[in-house]
This record gives structure tokens, sequence and C-alpha cells, in this order.
């Protein structure tokens, strides 16, 4: 295929034009609270930033940063997923990179571009001085730093996850593709629509080649719709097989639950830490699953890309990361005010402290009765409703 259809092609995705509709950042009146931070370092990537830090953060310090699909901005996506609702609740801080059209005409991030997936240069390298900037500058602790995106976002969330994992703890991934499984736009259409198969050790190798890096790898987080014709599933099952190559865990799962009726595997390392996981959302197209969370809180609305799946994916990441066990501190509340007395409850008491009836003495000619009405005159003035 020529370049210039595959352009044309990438303009004709499902979806991109309703994507338009968010890039506003707002919903239903609703606003997005992130605000443009300029001059945050350099920017080979040419990216533009946007960052909220709520008033009050757990301890350590965390930072999310998040990045958005195809035609879609960091405001409109933040509002889509409920980032920002989340990290006002648990208290962590967001960084939200955003694609301009000059870099690419459907604000995708340009994952499947070598100069812009280098450790050094490019979007990665942009996206990397964000970070720094947010550490220096609200002081996050440097082992609490995460990485989730959507479609062209979850790809690129790959490319930051494999040059430069001493960077993050953890990432997650929705409907995104394997790192370095494309070098340039027509490898970037096959493997969204066809995800052709490798051996686990040379996915592996991609990553390890991409970087010097010998410790530890990040955790990973996998979300697929099993019925996405964007981005085929089968780059789920590829993401997997590369982080459990990188991580020398087994390919078969090592549980198999059902979430919020959907399918989840996972696998840990030897301490029991859940290291992969992986969530297939079945029956659901393209797109950021959304639903009601564990806590009874709906966080993100339903738009383009955005969809109803009976599941909330951004409460189910920031739990993986480990930011939901944080509860924001709280004012102590005004003592409340004495109830009133209820009115029969005061008429039974006071019936039942009267004393017991004693018992008649053969001799005694009088027998002394029990006032019901003075009973209830306590009552009622006890209630404050009769005075005394």
């Amino acid at each position: 295929m020529s370049l210039a259809r595959n352009v044309d092609l990438l303009r004709r995705l499902p979806g991109l034009e309703g994507l338009r509709l968010a890039e506003r950042g707002r919903s239903g009146g609703l606003r997005s609270p992130l605000a443009e931070v300029t001059g945050f370092g350099a920017n080979p990537g040419n990216l533009r930033m946007f960052a909220y830090v709520p008033a009050q953060l757990q301890q350590p310090r965390a930072l999310v940063v998040v990045l958005h699909g195809c035609g879609q901005t960091a405001a409109g996506y933040d509002l889509g997923a409920g980032w920002s609702t989340l990290a006002k609740h648990y208290g962590f801080a967001l960084a939200m990179p955003q694609q301009r059209r000059r870099n690419n005409a459907n604000t995708c991030f340009n994952w499947f571009n070598p100069d812009d997936i280098a450790r050094d240069g490019g979007e990665v390298g942009s996206i990397r001085e964000m970070v720094a900037h947010m550490v220096a500058h609200h002081d996050i602790d440097a082992q609490r730093i995460f990485v989730t995106g959507l479609s062209a976002g979850g790809a690129m969330t790959m490319a930051l996850l494999a040059t430069c994992p001493e960077l993050f703890a953890a990432g997650a991934v929705i409907a995104g593709l394997p790192f370095g499984v494309a070098t340039n736009l027509r490898q970037a259409l096959d493997g969204m629509f066809h995800s052709p198969e490798r051996p686990a050790r040379e996915l592996g190798d991609l990553v390890r080649k991409a970087t010097a890096h010998r410790g530890s790898w990040p955790k990973l987080s996998v979300w697929h719709g099993s019925a996405d014709r964007t981005v085929n599933p089968g780059n789920a099952d590829e993401i997997v097989k590369q982080w459990l190559d990188l991580h020398e865990l087994p390919q078969a799962p090592m549980a198999e639950t059902v979430v919020d009726g959907h399918p989840r595997q996972s696998w840990w390392n030897a301490d029991g830490d859940t290291i992969v996981e992986s969530y297939t959302i079945t029956d659901m197209a393209h797109g950021t699953p959304l639903g009601i969370a564990d806590n009874e809180q709906r966080y993100g609305k339903e738009g383009a890309f955005l969809i109803e799946a009976g599941i909330s994916s951004s409460y189910h990441i920031a739990k993986f990361f480990g930011l939901t066990a944080w509860i924001r501190a709280a004012a102590s509340p005004p003592p409340l005010p004495a109830p009133a007395p209820h009115l029969a409850r005061s008429i039974r008491a006071a019936v039942l402290e009267q004393p017991a009836e004693p018992k008649l003495k053969p001799k005694r000619k009088k027998r002394r009765s029990f006032d019901i009405g003075a009973a209830i005159t306590r009552a009622l003035t006890a209630a404050g409703l009769m005075k005394s």
C-alpha cells in the first residue's frame, strides 16, 4: 500500500470523527481540571503538557501519566475515562501529554516512528521531561510513577515502558500493541489489523534491544475488547507474551478469574505479587471500558471510544498501581445535636420504669393503683411537648 493510501485509511478509521467532539474537554457541563504546563523542559517531540495535582496527596506522592487515543485531547480523555476524579478521590497527581495536529493529523501518538520512540528523543523524550518536571515541582516519589494509555496512547505506553523501564513502577495498556512490532506506517497497520504471532523470545528481545537496562521490569496490566475491529484483540496476547518473557514467567496463566463479568488472567512472582494481568472485555469494541467501581462510584463518561462495559478500567488500573488504599483526610464533623425524644418510646419507657406493684398484705384494705396519666404527662414533658 502506498503512503497516501495508508494515510487515507488512518483518516477513515471508525470513530475518528466522533472523537473530535471530545476535543474541548467538556462533557455535560463538566470541565476537566487539567491545566496546561509550559516550559516543562526539552520538548523534542513537540507535545503539549497538561497536569492536575489535587490539594491532598497520599504519601509517598504518586504520579500517573495518561495518554489519550487518536482524535482525542488530554482533557477530553480525562473526562471520558475519569482520571482526574480518581486522582482527587485517591490523592495522586496526573500528567497528560497531548499530541499536536502538526505532528499527526489524527492526533495519534507516533508509536511506530523510530525517532519518536527512542529513549532520549522524540515523543518519548518529551514525556520523560514532563515526568521530571512533575517529580521536581511536586515532590513525587520516584518509585511511584505509572503510565497508561488507550490505542495509540496504549502503544506509546508500551514504548515508554520498554525504553524507560527504570522510570515506571507499572503500566497499563488498553487496546494497544506490543513494543517494537512496527517501525513504519505499513507495519503499524499490519499489526493493528492482523497482529502477526511471534515467538515470546523474539518479542522480549525487541524490548531488551531498546535499552541497556538489565534490572527489574515494570508490572503490566493489559485490557482489550474481544470485538475490537480497529486493533486486533490478538495484540493483547502478544503484549502479555512479550512481558512474560521479560519477567521470565510461564506463558500459561497462574490464575483465571471473572471480574465484573469479564475474564481476567494473572501471573505473580515468587513473593506473590501480581506482575502481569490481562482483562478480556467480552463483546466490547475499540475503546476504554467504563462501569461502576468496587467503591460504588462511577469514573468517566460514555462517549466515542469510551464504552460502558460494566467494569471500570480506570479504577482497576489505579488499584493495580496500588493507589486506591488511601482514604482522603476529612475535617472532624461538628457534633450532632441530641435527637428529640421519641414520644411513643418515652411513654413506653415511663411505663416500664414504674416500680412493680407490691404484693398485697392480707390485712391491707387499700390498693395503690398505677397512675398512667402521670406517666404520660412526664413523657410529654421530657419530649418538650408540655411545660412542667
